[in-house]
Formats: structure tokens, C-alpha cells, sequence
């Protein structure tokens, strides 16, 4: 299923614990969506990062809302009082990229939810696949909503993209910050998950998430000669990172072993 695009028709109301500032806006297809815009903080790339991450999160079966293309017209700023949500507006203007809104959702809470060890067991194991440094007891990124854990934010994955030197060593690297992953301490079953997840993130896979990247997202900052060049190198990464023995799985179970 590719990704569909929608249109803003309305900023609803900024989202303000968010630390780029992102917001809910109403689109064409009448939906409500959590906009994540290209114009804030580390700007593309943590769109990339959000689109990858998220829906390689998808193919493997772990719950994370829809993921949306969204079309903004700087003309949305001019009903804003605010100059800061004005400003950030008029630099995102084009192809943004949003999730599903969760009404009613509330956010995941360890002392409160203990989930069973395979869907913790699974999420350690994605975020370690990805690099995924935001999903913390400070700030899990998940939600609760309809009695069922949903993914949210993953736009600080991927962080070897913010520098391209040396990526295809980097990948075969462990991801030491695991340690302070928020159900680390549940995932009791990373053996099996890793099974079952390294089974389902296959090229065809990968591949088909990469090709989703848009070209406007590509060529800032890199070191690249095309999209085509750009998309290659994130395929390299990742399919690189999974080739036996992964050492970020290792890595995630030696600090499981130390927090019980």
C-alpha cells in the first residue's frame, strides 16, 4: 500500500510539548492530522527518518498510526497570530509528512501498562535496529489509545544521516544508548523477536519503503549526484545493518541483562 497524500486546509492547534513544533491540522479529506513540518529543526531529514522508521515499524507488524503525505500552502500562515507558527508555516511550504491524529489518546505510561514481553521484545529490537535515541522513560513516544500501544515519533532515527561519512561501517555498529530504552526491562524475549522481525524486513521491503522517499526531501547536505544516489545509500544502511551478527541485537541484550 503506498503512502497517501492529502491537502491542509486548516491549522487546527500547535502541538507544543513537541520540540519542532508540530501541530494538528485538518486536510482535505476531512481527517485530522499531526503535521511533522520539513521547515522545523533538523528539517527533512527527521521527515525521512519518520517515514522510514515508521513504516518499517509497519511491515513488521508493530502498531503505529497512518502515515500521511501532506501538501501545505504557506497561504495557511496568514490566519496565525503567532509570528513563530507563521514563519514555520511559510518554510514548509510543499510536501510535509503527518500521522493519523488519536483522539482521546493519552501517553503511555510504564508504571501503569506493562506490555507482554513479545510487543516489548519487538519494539527494543526495532529501535535498536534503527537508531532510535527518543523512546526513553522521559519521552516514550508512545500512546495508549483504544486499550492498544501505538508508535509515534520517530523522526531522531536514522541519526547516522546527519553525516554520510563512513555510513556503511557505521551500520555494522551496536546502539549503546539502548540502555536507556524505556521497556528494556519487559523485553524478555529478544531472541524470538529478533527472529521474527529480521524475517520480516526483507529487501522487497526495504526497498519499497526507500522508493517512497520524495525527491524534494533528497540532496540537502548530502554528498550524493541524484535522489536515486541518495535512496541507495539509505537501502545500503539498512540492509547492511541486518546482516548477521547484528551487533545492536547483541547490544540490547547485554543491557537487559545489566538493568535486571
Amino acid at each position: 500500500m503506498g503512502i497517501r497524500t492529502v491537502i491542509a486546509t486548516r491549522y487546527v492547534t500547535p502541538l507544543r510539548e513537541g520540540g519542532s513544533l508540530p501541530a494538528i491540522v485538518e486536510a482535505d479529506d476531512d481527517g485530522m492530522y499531526v503535521l511533522k513540518f520539513r521547515g522545523a529543526g533538523q528539517g527533512p531529514k527527521a521527515l525521512i527518518a519518520e517515514l522510514v522508521a515508521g513504516e518499517i515499524a509497519r511491515a513488521c507488524g508493530l502498531p503505529v498510526p497512518e502515515i500521511v503525505f501532506v501538501e501545505l500552502d504557506p497561504e495557511l500562515a496568514r490566519t496565525e497570530p503567532d509570528p513563530e507558527i507563521q514563519h514555520l508555516i511559510r518554510a514548509s511550504a510543499g510536501l510535509n509528512l503527518a500521522l493519523d491524529y488519536l483522539p482521546g489518546s493519552v501517553t503511555f505510561d510504564p508504571l501503569a501498562v506493562q506490555p507482554d514481553a513479545d510487543l516489548a521484545s519487538s519494539i527494543v529490537w526495532f529501535d535498536a535496529y534503527v537508531t532510535n535515541v527518543d523512546r526513553t522513560p522521559r519521552n516514550t513516544n508512545m500512546l495508549m489509545w483504544h486499550r492498544r500501544l501505538w508508535l509515534i515519533d520517530h523522526g531522531a532515527a536514522l541519526y547516522f544521516h546527519h553525516t554520510w561519512k563512513n555510513h556503511l561501517e557505521r551500520s555494522r555498529e551496536p546502539f549503546a544508548l539502548i540502555k536507556d530504552h524505556v521497556l528494556l526491562r519487559f523485553a524478555d524475549a529478544l531472541g524470538e523477536a529478533d527472529a521474527r522481525m529480521s524475517e520480516r524486513v526483507t529487501p522487497q521491503v526495504i526497498d519499497g519503503i526507500v522508493e517512497r522517499i520524495p525527491e524534494a526531501w533528497l540532496g540537502a547536505d548530502s554528498p550524493f549526484v541524484g535522489g536515486e544516489q541518495h535512496r541507495e545509500a539509505y537501502r545500503k544502511y539498512l540492509l547492511r545493518r541486518l546482516e548477521p551478527p547484528r551487533a545492536f541485537l547483541e547490544e540490547a541484550s547485554r543491557a537487559r541483562t545489566d538493568c535486571v
